[in-house]
């Protein structure tokens, strides 16, 4: 354990003691949202964020560890175990390593070595390999002839006990080492077209070739895919010549001998036809393992933005789900996210019956109050942003429209949960009250759909379904433990990722809740069926209670910190129900903020940490923290691409964030690309270090390109970013 302790300090940058802890806390089944908010003091606060990557690295690492053992008694079990393999095995710090010194011992199917090796031939392959003998080879050879086994002439001895020689060669972890190593420094990835005047996205990778050292995640992923597609011919090109050398320089010891032609000859055919397809094999996986866990994180980064979206509190929404022969779906929903009423509409083509589309919606506009129209941004989205924009014109009262992502939308509708939800309502009428809460609230609507469904990442089909899951579940935990949940209103989905809660809890707080009411204080929660002390522990800080028996509740001041704070406010001269008390509020924050924190945590007994926590806390009770985000951008006129010209500065929405650059809402039908090098006036190598999803920014037209309807858009020399 002290080893892997060592590592993950050195690799993270941190101290062994912060490292032995947050294994302790994570060993006792404390989730990370748990660990990152409330043992600050514990871990020398680490981020969520750096929790999990510890948690995963310490997983990867324990592997290993295991397999290590698993290795060296397979190896010891054979009487092959030496004391330089051991410690060979127990230096090595990847499982690839660690495979490559197993691969000699490892039961192999039968070969053409495993053959000769039957047929009596390994003391020939030895003599061979020892290059001593001055007998000629073929006399040497002719004592190995066997009718019984097989081996019907000197010949045939050779080429059997040269095919033992080739697989050992192949099987040598040194070798395999050096080679990977020149691949990764000197080796380029070469493309071509399988059919070269077939059009395809894959174009520019039709006749392509890049260093492996230099190539981005991304374009590993797209040949990936177009190999898949068939449309690409990938292959690695390696420096032959040096490697060759390389093994020819350890393996021949005299080249003035008779051995000297044939080793070479079997060193060429063990690269050949043993080591580079499967050294090309594992390259090929080690770059494509690595592409994927960077478009996961970068997935995971825009999910999280996304999740944390500002929410558009107390409006009547109206969502919009846009289509053609169907018709456009609309939902209203009231300040709760209730249902008030739905209908279809046809203002596009074929029906385009614009007029009778208005006068029912302006109807409802004016029956419901409704203040915002949330237009999905799939099929259709700009037709019917032309006919809102119209629309809102002949409106009685002030309405905007904002252009929110259905991405999921379509499979939520079909959902289990959505009938649950909404026994009585089409299926096809689910997806508008989608859109509309998302507009009301990203977080509570996001996380009733499959995380992959998002639609923020960058080749998220093609990676590691598993991991990406598992990555995901994570982002969605800390977004949804960072706003905090509302216990008398959450539904089981958005319960469900909350700390210490599984599904199952989830549906039996809100069965409680259905038959005893609202929840009066975070402690009722010990009677719901299978919610323990080790669960409430887990949860118990990241659920709200407005309007119940404690102020604290409205805060993510954990149970266990309650003493603390009503010390703290009396200290100040205050109570719990203060908090509540409007007038008090800016009294209480102006004190809290002079408190000097060191010597106060002294005095309570309590990490400054926590305690710095426990005062921001108590300075904005009850307070969303994603209200410090960025807010959609809400409009009342369309723009098309023709009105576009280079020069024009306007406001977006970041919508996705990937390696190269970054997508742009700007209110025309295809999101604008600010290639990464028109991002910043300085040099940036990763775009998220400028902009995130849902971030409103400030851009300038470079280019538009009405056939391929594409727009290049440039965030340099504009001083005032953030619109």
């Amino acid at each position: 354990m002290d080893k892997i302790t060592q590592v993950i300090a050195r690799e993270f940058g941190i101290n062994t003691l912060q490292v032995e802890n947050t294994v302790k806390l994570i060993d006792e089944g404390n989730t990370i949202p748990f660990i990152a908010r409330y043992r600050k003091e514990v871990t020398g606060n680490l981020s969520d964020e750096i929790l999990r990557d510890l948690n995963d690295r310490l997983t990867y690492l324990r592997n290993l560890e295991k397999r290590k053992e698993e290795v060296i008694h397979s190896i010891e079990e054979q009487g092959k175990l030496t004391e330089e393999l051991q410690q060979a095995i127990y230096s090595s710090q990847t499982l690839a390593e660690v495979e490559d010194l197993y691969r000699p011992y490892k039961q192999k199917k039968r070969t053409r070595a495993t053959i000769a090796k039957e047929k009596g031939l390994e003391p020939l392959a030895k003599i061979i390999i020892e290059q001593v003998q001055t007998k000629p080879i073929l006399e040497i050879a002719k004592e190995y002839i066997n009718e019984e086994k097989a081996v019907k002439s000197a010949e045939e001895a050779i080429a059997g006990a040269l095919d033992i020689i080739a697989e050992d060669i192949s099987d040598n972890a040194k070798y395999r080492k050096y080679i990977k190593g020149a691949c990764y420094r000197e080796g380029w990835i070469e493309t071509k077209a399988v059919k070269p005047d077939e059009k395809s996205n894959y174009e520019m990778y039709y006749d392509y070739q890049e260093e492996i050292k230099k190539i981005p995640s991304h374009r590993i992923l797209a040949i990936n895919r177009g190999e898949s597609e068939e449309f690409l011919k990938v292959k690695l090109s390696k420096p032959e010549e040096k490697i060759l050398y390389y093994i020819e320089k350890d393996v021949i010891s005299n080249v003035e001998t008779q051995f000297t032609q044939i080793l070479k000859e079997t060193i060429l055919d063990s690269y050949k036809r043993l080591i580079e397809p499967s050294v090309e094999r594992e390259i090929r996986s080690d770059l494509t393992q690595k592409a994927e866990e960077k478009a996961i994180k970068v997935f995971g980064e825009n999910a999280k933005q996304l999740l944390l979206g500002a929410p558009l509190k107390n409006l009547v929404v109206m969502g919009f789900d846009p289509a053609y022969r169907t018709g456009c779906k609309i939902a209203v929903i009231d300040e709760t996210g209730k249902v008030l009423a739905t209908t279809t509409v046809y203002p596009t083509a074929p029906q385009n019956d614009v007029d009778g589309a208005k006068k029912v919606l302006l109807d409802l506009i004016k029956k419901h109050n409704i203040n915002m129209i949330a237009i999905g941004n799939g099929t259709a989205s700009r037709e019917s942003e032309i006919f809102v924009s119209d629309l809102i014109k002949e409106a009685d009262h002030s309405v905007y429209y904002a252009i929110v992502s259905e991405a999921g939308a379509s499979v939520y509708s079909a959902s289990k949960l959505a009938t649950e939800e909404y026994p009585d309502i089409n299926v096809s009428l689910r997806g508008a009250i989608s859109i509309a809460r998302r507009l009301q609230d990203p977080l509570a609507e996001l996380v009733k759909i499959d995380p992959k469904a998002i639609g923020v990442g960058q080749y998220q089909h093609d990676v590691d379904q598993k991991k990406l899951s598992e990555s995901l579940t994570g982002v969605v935990e800390d977004a949804v433990n960072k706003v905090g949940v509302d216990l008398n209103t959450a539904t089981p989905s958005l319960l469900s990722y909350v700390a210490g809660i599984n599904k199952t809890i989830a549906k039996n707080i809100v069965d409680y809740r259905n038959v005893n009411g609202k929840f009066k204080n975070r402690k009722q929660l010990l009677k719901v069926a299978k919610l323990g002390n080790a669960a409430f522990e887990q949860c118990a800080g990241f659920v709200r209670i407005f309007e119940g028996d404690n102020p604290l509740e409205v805060t993510s001041v954990h149970p266990e910190s309650y003493e603390v704070a009503e010390k703290l406010l009396k200290k100040l001269g205050f109570t719990t129900k203060d908090l509540l008390e409007k007038n008090k509020l800016a009294e209480i924050k102006t004190k809290l903020s002079s408190v000097n924190i060191e010597k106060l945590s002294e005095e309570l007994e309590v990490g400054s940490l926590t305690l710095a926590d426990i005062i921001k806390e108590l300075s904005k009770p009850g307070r969303d923290p994603r209200e410090e985000m960025p807010k959609p951008i809400l409009r009342s006129d369309v723009l098309k691409i023709e009105d576009l010209k280079e020069g024009m500065i306007l406001n977006g929405t970041v919508r996705n964030v990937i390696d190269f650059g970054a997508f742009v809402d700007i209110g025309v039908k295809h999101d604008g690309l600010v290639h990464i090098s028109e991002l910043s006036d300085k040099y940036i190598k990763n775009p998220r270090d400028v902009v995130s999803v849902g971030d409103v920014v400030k851009v300038k037209v470079i280019s538009v390109d009405l056939e391929k309807q594409k727009v290049a858009l440039s965030m340099k020399g504009i001083e005032n970013l953030s619109a």
